[in-house]
């Protein structure tokens, strides 16, 4: 896979641990910031979207809006 993976997140998101279970599953190597410790990221992700909605993640440019399965398995060619 050639397009780099970033979910923003939160410990207490429930669709956060289910795109993360998916990515496991998945063998898709991703990186993770948590928004609720880390205020930089948190302003990021907010600039990015407009909005606060967790989770938010990025398939190379592409931005997902909460846990689409479907999308990112489109994203992702899975």
């Amino acid at each position: 896979m050639d397009k780099s993976v970033v979910i923003y997140s939160t410990p207490v998101c429930h669709f956060c641990h289910d795109a993360k279970d998916f990515f496991k599953e998945n063998d898709v190597e991703y990186v993770e910031y948590d928004v609720a410790s880390n205020a930089e990221k948190r302003q990021e992700m907010i600039e990015k979207t407009n909005q606060m909605g967790v989770p938010v993640i990025m398939v190379g440019d592409d931005i997902v809006i909460g846990f689409d399965e479907g999308k990112l398995r489109e994203l992702l060619g899975l």
